[in-house]
């Protein structure tokens, strides 16, 4: 029954954007049906998922098809924890997209938008309920085509196409890796089946098996350096599509690695060091790079690759204590991870909603030129502040739940790793994830103050913040519904302790009959009680302060002796962070154009600065150049005339003709004696 309703938002989903398809552009009732379709999948694949828990997991069946060897599903604890975020969305984003992509005002690339939204939603659930290896494909490449086109829903502009090509490169190379392993995976198990192998595995397979996983997963996870088509995918897609790639579709990466890593036999050790590794790399220059950034949503991009990296260390804290035998690492570091796949899908979907709203309102994404918003979406505003600390991960919200139990895992590996023991290796590495996740929330804090003081506090400093409004209901409730879940679970995080130790279970058998569990290692408790507290002490400061600001006597803001200041003389969000960016200067690398400014009435000048992605435009972008340039000379061969082309062919084929005649057979009986 529970599969049997995951099955039909499927069906749900993949044709909800077909009624619009058949009907006339300029009609809006496709979009209706299609909104209350993806409304019914989410139900019911949501009602299937929760089920799950209840029923036997072991369970599965085969769909019917055309061709030998159905496609194989089934549900268990990890595959229904992953359901929940992708039907959540699902729903939440076309109910969004009502009122920020109405088919009225975008007649042109609405209806497909749709389509492959649907589409999108609908490979993603058959990727996570895949038992086996060529229906998981079939799901990750519905998922990968779909994204695609949903990245170039604006394909007129240039940018957007430029985005869309990177993309689909990126994806399909990770899709070849995949193809791969699962081609090596048929090899050393005799079948397709997603089941944990034996132990005779040679430590060559093992090996090769985990580095395609890690390329394959990594390339969609978005994981540094692997996060190169991640920035310019997320800022041109429709703001609702950017909320379901990054809370998303970025999972399907962390689902794969945590899928693989669960059917391997006997893991080493190196692979919970690298995926350590790797967790601190991404959440640190994630966070870095974010910070120099003024486009608002290529700033959110950088923060999944933070918050990746965050999900990488606590798997890799879970790793290294599979490695160790050390359960107590396993389950917090697990659970951190789990529980931050499904906090970062609750509050970056949030907050690229919120920039949706200001898109919507303002017409521009970039910081420098908004300002002020706050006084004319105090929703927009309010939601996005939600977003803001949780994802800064202060409490009392989810962000700071997931996070603090990667650190309880990087603490008990440190004190591991002074006792010696068979968690001193491992203990040696987790040391220093506890100061490196303080400085990500540090430098996250810093971001988005900036976001927050440049965008909706103070003055508008240009006519688009002037003139912006406040988004429609339909685009506000979605935003909300998320914002309650973060606060939900940052106030009662006891409420999906089973959930978690469900997945956890799922993930490592062997720590079933283990007593460790999150309630017996961490407070859950005593934290919830907290974050009560601190939300009352909040409202009771705030109640006040409002009551003072009403009675206190209204004045200017300081204008530092300026006769008559403008808004354009209000810090901007570069000046704000130009002091983080000059102390990682040796990473971000900036590229300022520094205005010249002479004579006695000078005319008007402008600053503008830039940070270049590490690995696109400094390493892929320059390579290939090199590459072109040095296969100029090679265009001599292809000037368009048609018998060159002939006499191409005519020397191919007389080539592999000649490789049929028995040359060592004729010179043998030429030279016999």
């Amino acid at each position: 029954m529970t599969l049997g309703l995951i099955l039909a938002a499927v069906v749900l989903a993949a044709t909800s954007g077909l009624p619009g398809v058949l009907l006339r552009r300029s009609s809006d009732w496709g979009q209706r049906i299609a909104m209350w379709m993806m409304v019914g999948a989410a139900m019911a694949g949501l009602g299937g998922a929760i089920g799950s828990y209840g029923a036997d997991q072991t369970a599965t069946t085969a769909i019917p098809w055309l061709a030998a060897g159905s496609p194989v599903v089934g549900v268990d604890a990890l595959s229904a924890f992953f359901l929940f975020p992708i039907l959540l969305m699902g729903g939440l984003g076309a109910v969004y997209g009502l009122g920020y992509w109405p088919q009225s005002r975008h007649r042109g690339n609405g209806r497909k938008l749709r389509l492959f939204w649907g589409l999108m939603v609908a490979g993603l659930t058959l990727l996570v309920i895949a038992r086996d290896g060529m229906s998981f494909l079939l799901g990750w490449e519905v998922m990968a085509l779909s994204a695609f086109f949903l990245v170039s829903t604006e394909d007129y502009r240039a940018q957007c196409r430029e985005a869309g090509w990177v993309y689909l490169i990126a994806t399909h190379v990770g899709t070849l890796t995949l193809f791969a392993m699962f081609a090596l995976w048929r090899w050393a198990t005799g079948s397709y089946a997603l089941q944990p192998a034996a132990e005779g595995m040679s430590m060559i397979v093992k090996n090769a098996l985990f580095f395609m996983a890690l390329l394959g997963f990594g390339l969609k996870a978005g994981m540094m350096p692997l996060h190169f088509w991640l920035p310019s995918a997320h800022a041109n897609a429709p703001s609702h599509v950017s909320a379901m790639l990054s809370g998303i579709v970025l999972k399907m990466g962390i689902y794969g690695l945590l899928r693989m890593l669960s059917l391997l036999p006997s893991p080493l050790p190196i692979w919970g060091g690298l995926i350590l590794f790797l967790g601190v790399v991404s959440g640190l220059l994630g966070v870095v790079f974010a910070i120099g950034q003024h486009d608002l949503k290529r700033l959110l991009a950088y923060h999944s690759v933070e918050n990746i990296g965050i999900i990488l260390m606590g798997l890799g804290l879970a790793m290294l204590g599979r490695c160790a035998h050390r359960p107590e690492w396993v389950v917090l570091g697990l659970a951190g991870c789990l529980l931050h796949v499904w906090n970062h899908s609750l509050f970056k979907s949030l907050l690229f909603l919120c920039a949706g709203s200001v898109v919507h309102g303002a017409h521009t994404r970039e910081i420098d030129r908004l300002g002020g918003l706050a006084k004319v979406m105090p929703w927009t505003a309010g939601l996005f502040v939600v977003g803001a600390v949780a994802i800064c991960g202060l409490p009392p919200l989810n962000g700071f739940v997931s996070e603090l139990l990667v650190y309880m895992g990087s603490l008990q590996g440190a004190l591991g790793g002074r006792a010696g023991g068979s968690g001193g290796a491992g203990g040696s590495a987790v040391m220093l994830v506890a100061p490196v996740l303080a400085m990500i929330g540090a430098l996250a804090v810093a971001c988005f103050v900036k976001v927050i003081g440049a965008v909706f506090l103070g003055g508008p400093r240009t006519s688009a913040a002037v003139n912006a409004h406040e988004s429609p209901l339909s685009m506000r409730m979605p935003a909300m519904v998320l914002a309650v879940c973060c606060i939900v679970i940052g106030l009662a995080p006891m409420a999906i302790v089973p959930v978690l130790d469900a997945g956890i279970a799922n993930w490592a058998p062997d720590l079933r009959q283990s007593p460790s569990s999150i309630g017996d290692l961490v407070p859950l408790g005593t934290v919830s009680t907290m974050a009560i507290a601190l939300v009352v002490l909040v409202v009771v400061v705030g109640i006040v302060l409002v009551r003072r600001g009403r009675e206190a006597a209204r004045a200017g803001t300081w204008d530092c002796g300026y006769a008559r200041p403008t808004n354009r003389m209000q810090y901007s969000a570069s000046s704000f962070a130009q002091m983080i960016v000059v102390m990682f200067n040796w990473v971000l690398r900036p590229r300022m154009r520094m205005p010249h400014v002479g004579g006695l009435f000078p005319p008007a000048a402008n600053m503008h600065s830039h940070v270049d992605d590490a690995i696109m435009d400094r390493v892929l972008l320059p390579s290939g150049r090199r590459i072109e340039h040095s296969f100029v000379w090679f265009h001599r061969f292809q000037q368009g005339l048609t018998q060159h082309y002939v006499l191409y062919i005519l020397i191919t084929v007389i080539v592999m003709l000649s490789t049929l005649i028995p040359f060592g057979e004729f010179l043998e009986r030429l030279f016999a004696p």
